[in-house]
């Protein structure tokens, strides 16, 4: 799980990028009349824009708890990513899908394509710096998993959300580069406006990829399985303790879980000493695990517990 200043110097490098290959990109769009480059510029300020928003969601979710909000702040970067993935949609793949079409219906010659030529590649490697900053972040937090399976189970969407983009930007330039060229060598201009056309529809998937794995997270999902072990091991270990049934987690942001569990005590204890233990399994859980920032304790037999949890699976099941 990638640590907040890790999350922030990958959106910060995202942000610097984008705005420099903006720049470059809207330039030789008005120079050439390119339709996919200036898909592409779009495509670059959007995705500027999308940063700023993340860096305002981890702002606002950093807030410590308070009346209205006793749980904290932290779903505020899992909406504000949500809003990301949703103006890929709306502005990145709407308007190059619109630029598409109205340059195949009424094409128009690319003037000096050199220029095309050298902005591509002069953006191909700030995109690329940037690409390579938020993949090697993702590396060190996905540990052994898969890219796909770390996606899944990632609780940080800010790292995620900006590799996509990075690499959907840097596919976008090859198909850029590849309806440019296609255009000048056959002289046939509607070309342009097709490569617009697929910028536009791989926008659209990476939005809509990017907006499941973050209806996910903003309706709320469990801690990843080893934390959820590790919480029933240290409570299992408690003298007081005679079975620690089971746990129920949810992440309200990407370091903040709630955790709420089923302990069976012994027998012999009195109030005061079921309340001690619960002060040591908080003091002892937020030691260990300090992404546990809320823990309720429920005493509660083991077969109230396996009656409760069966229920969980079923209706799991039935959806």
């Amino acid at each position: 799980m990638a640590a907040p200043s890790a999350s922030k110097k990958v959106v910060y490098a995202a942000l610097i990028g984008n705005l420099l290959i903006a720049g470059t990109k809207f330039t030789a769009a008005a120079l050439t009349g390119s339709s996919a480059m200036l898909s592409e510029g779009v495509h670059s300020l959007v995705d500027s824009g999308n940063e700023l928003l993340l860096l305002y969601g981890l702002k606002r979710a950093a807030r410590p708890p308070d009346a209205a909000h006793p749980l904290g702040h932290g779903r505020e970067l899992y909406f504000w990513s949500f809003i990301v993935a949703l103006l890929v949609f709306a502005l990145g793949a709407g308007v190059s899908l619109y630029e598409g079409v109205i340059h195949m219906m009424a094409p128009e010659p690319s003037t000096s394509p050199h220029v095309n030529y050298a902005v591509l590649g002069i953006s191909a490697v700030f995109e690329f710096g940037t690409w390579w900053v938020a993949l090697k972040e993702f590396r060190r937090s996905k540990g052994s998993l898969g890219y796909f399976a770390a996606v899944r189970r990632s609780k940080d969407p800010t790292t995620f959300t900006v590799l996509f983009e990075d690499t959907a930007a840097l596919l976008g330039l090859a198909i850029a580069f590849i309806g440019i060229a296609a255009s000048d060598y056959f002289e046939a201009p509607e070309l342009d406006g097709l490569a617009s056309i697929g910028i536009g529809l791989l926008l659209a998937a990476t939005a809509m990829f990017l907006a499941r794995e973050c209806k996910g997270l903003l309706i709320g999902e469990p801690a990843l399985p080893h934390v959820e072990e590790e919480t029933l091991r240290l409570a299992a270990a408690d003298p007081a303790v005679q079975r620690a049934n089971g746990v129920l987690t949810m992440h309200m942001g990407p370091q903040q879980i709630v955790a709420l569990l089923s302990i069976e005590f012994h027998d012999n204890l009195t109030a005061p000493d079921i309340e001690a233990c619960i002060e040591r399994l908080e003091a002892r859980l937020k030691e260990r695990r300090p992404e546990l920032t809320t823990i309720f304790v429920k005493p509660q037999t083991t077969g109230v517990w396996s009656a409760r949890r069966k229920a969980i699976l079923d209706a799991d099941q039935d959806e």
